[in-house]
Parts: structure tokens; C-alpha cells; sequence
């Protein structure tokens, strides 16, 4: 640890500040994240593959890591920004440093530089590829190779996170669970993994659920040949347009078997449905976004983290597809059902209980929706 590192993006802009994890190159979108805590979490999430994330919050690094926190088994972005980096960890939980851990997983990071000013330009000119490197640089070769990043639209990211061999999944918060759901009969479905987080797989075990998750690749007919009462779309990294055969996959699923969607599973089943994605200025990415329920008018602070939202427009070819929530900020997509099939989906992530546990009525919602649809078969 130690040494200059450089942040460059593709418009030129420049910041120099100190080097810690790994030795190594890093290449995507640069954006933001207003989480104050959970920065394990984010990094170990698959849906930042290809990104690299500025943490807006100042104090990073001090509780360390820890196996409990993980979201999945490896690291997808490509770096990670703070403001202050630090490494000596104070938790009673923590395993290993920030910077170690950023060591073994092969990811760059920078520190010392002025994230607000970062922030700022984001959110003025958008989202904007740029490099993260460590050493003595030439800038101005940096903004060139900047500029030579590919765009994150049209990109398919899920084939790079997605397991490559179905597995069964039991493990759930025992703490969480109800004891009676716990001990009672359950219930067999299928998760598409375009990307899954282990917190996503944990909640559908507590609400009932015997879980088997199959790659992204995994096409309609084996999935209906395992016979499962519901299936799961799950969250993903990248342009949700440019995983055709996912997209193709639900449309054959839709009306067949209950579905629930988070995230990038929520914009494929638009997409399965005939609606459209658009690319976001600079996304949505943290744990504070406020949500309404369009039926009851309630408000839900949710944890974000998507830079495509669904055109509110292109659904309105379905009368029987409902939008379910709004996004308060923007007024962008955070939801939506059908009132004649089977089929719901949310933009946000329940799974993540930033504070309130807003939203984890959802996943006992999918449960209920495979009783209903079971009683009426």
C-alpha cells in the first residue's frame, strides 16, 4: 500500500491521490454510491461488474471485512474511489483489511482524492467511463485509453457473473424466519442467476421456498422441466437489452409459472412483455431512494443500484400490466404486476434492509402469488 494512483475519466478529468489494494488496472463507468455503510456488500455484488464505484461517503475502511458479508463469491467491479481510506479495522467481525482484501481479489483502489468534486461531475455530465491505475502515468494517455472503454450500453455483462452449474441453495437467517414457515412444507422454485446475491437466496429460503439456481444461459424448457411452482429473475449487471436469451427465456415463462423479478430481472420481464430499457444519466446506486406504492400511497426507502430503468411509455401497449411504484426522485419505473398473470417485479432490492426492512414483504408476496396460482390449477 502506498504510492500515487490515478483516476482519470474519458472528458479528461483528472485526480491524483494515494494507491491502496491491489497493483492493478482498472477500466468501466465511473459511478457513485450514497450508502453510508455496507461497502462489502457493494463490492462483492455482481451487479457493479464493470464499474468502477466512488463510495460518497468519507470514512471508508473501518470495519475491516468479513466472510458473513459477502454477497457473492468473488469481485466484479473494476475499482473503488473514497476519500479516505482506512486500515486499520475496528470491528469485532473483521477478518482482514480493506486494502488486503481488495489485494486478494485483484481490485485498485484510490484514496485522498476529493469524491465530492467527482460526484459532482457525474452527476452533471452522467455516468463516464474512465481507468484506475497505480504508479506514475502519463494523464493525458490515461484520458485516451478512457475514452476507448466500451459503453455499457448494448453490453452483456451476465455471462461474466453467472454460475456455470445449477446449485441448490438452503441456507437462510434463522433469526429471521418464522419458525412455523421454517418447519413447514416448502416450496420448489427455480432462480435465474443473472448475477444473484446470497442475501436475494437467504429470503426465499425464510419465506419457504427449496431454491435451485441455474445459469443465465439456462433456456425455458429445462427450467419447466424440473417442474417448479415459481420461478425467480434475479439482479445482474449491464445493458438488461443485450441478454437477448434471457429476455427470450421469460417470454416463453410468462403465464406458465408465477414469476418474481429484482432489478435486472425486474427490466428483462418488461422486456419479456414487450416494453423497453433506457440508460439512466448517472443510475441509481444507494440506500436512500425513496419509492411509492402506487395503490397505498406509501413511501419505502429502498437500496438501489441499477443504471437502466424501464420506459414507463413502452408497457402502456398492455392493459392488463399495472406500474406498481414510482421512484420519487425521478419518477422512474420501480415496479410492476399483472392483473391477469402471474407475474410481479420490482426495480429495487428488498433483500437489502437499508435500515427499515421496508420491503421484505415482497418475498412472502411471491409465496402467496404461487398458492393463489396453485389453488387455481
Amino acid at each position: 500500500m502506498g504510492g500515487r494512483a490515478w483516476l482519470v475519466l474519458a472528458d479528461g478529468s483528472t485526480w491524483c491521490g494515494d494507491a491502496f489494494g491491489a497493483p492493478a488496472d482498472g477500466e468501466g463507468e465511473v459511478v457513485f454510491h450514497t450508502g453510508m455503510t455496507g461497502y462489502q456488500e457493494i463490492l462483492t455484488d455482481p451487479s457493479y461488474a464493470g464499474q468502477i464505484v466512488c463510495m460518497t461517503y468519507p470514512h471508508i475502511g473501518n470495519v475491516g471485512t468479513n466472510p458473513g458479508d459477502e454477497e457473492s463469491a468473488g469481485l466484479f467491479l473494476r475499482g473503488l474511489v473514497v476519500r479516505h481510506h482506512d486500515d486499520v479495522p475496528s470491528s469485532w467481525r473483521s477478518r482482514e483489511s480493506l486494502h488486503d482484501y481488495l489485494v486478494r481479489h485483484g481490485v485498485p483502489g484510490i484514496s485522498g482524492i476529493d469524491t465530492r468534486a467527482l460526484v459532482r461531475r457525474i452527476r452533471t455530465a452522467g455516468a463516464i467511463n474512465g481507468v484506475l491505475v497505480h504508479g506514475e502515468h502519463d494523464p493525458a494517455a490515461l484520458r485516451t485509453r478512457a475514452a476507448g472503454v466500451p459503453s455499457m450500453e448494448g453490453t452483456n455483462l451476465v455471462d461474466a457473473v453467472t454460475c456455470a452449474q445449477p446449485y441448490t441453495w438452503s441456507e437462510g437467517d434463522g433469526w429471521a424466519a418464522d419458525p412455523a414457515v421454517r418447519a413447514g412444507p416448502r416450496t420448489r422454485i427455480i432462480a435465474y442467476d443473472f448475477g444473484i446475491k446470497r442475501n436475494i437466496l437467504r429470503q426465499l429460503v425464510n419465506v419457504g421456498f427449496d431454491v435451485t439456481v441455474v445459469p443465465a444461459t439456462t433456456a425455458a424448457s429445462e427450467v419447466l422441466a424440473r417442474e417448479p411452482e415459481g420461478v425467480f429473475l434475479s439482479n445482474g449487471p449491464g445493458d438488461p437489452a443485450a441478454v437477448t436469451y434471457a429476455i427470450e427465456s421469460v417470454r416463453e415463462l410468462v403465464g406458465r409459472v408465477p414469476l418474481f423479478g429484482i432489478c435486472l430481472g425486474h427490466q428483462i420481464l418488461s422486456l419479456a412483455l414487450g416494453g423497453r430499457t433506457r440508460k439512466l444519466p448517472f443510475g441509481h446506486h444507494g440506500a436512500n431512494q425513496p419509492a411509492r406504492d402506487e395503490a397505498t400511497g406509501r413511501v419505502m426507502i429502498t437500496s438501489e443500484n441499477h443504471g437502466f430503468a424501464v420506459d414507463r411509455d413502452s408497457l402502456a401497449h398492455d392493459p392488463g400490466i399495472e406500474i406498481t411504484h414510482l421512484n420519487l426522485n425521478d419518477e422512474t419505473v420501480e415496479g410492476l404486476r399483472h392483473r391477469e398473470l402471474p407475474l410481479f417485479s420490482v426495480q429495487y432490492h428488498p433483500e437489502a434492509s437499508p435500515g427499515p426492512h421496508d420491503t421484505a414483504y415482497l418475498f412472502e408476496r411471491f409465496r402467496k402469488l404461487i398458492e393463489e396460482h396453485r389453488a387455481a390449477t
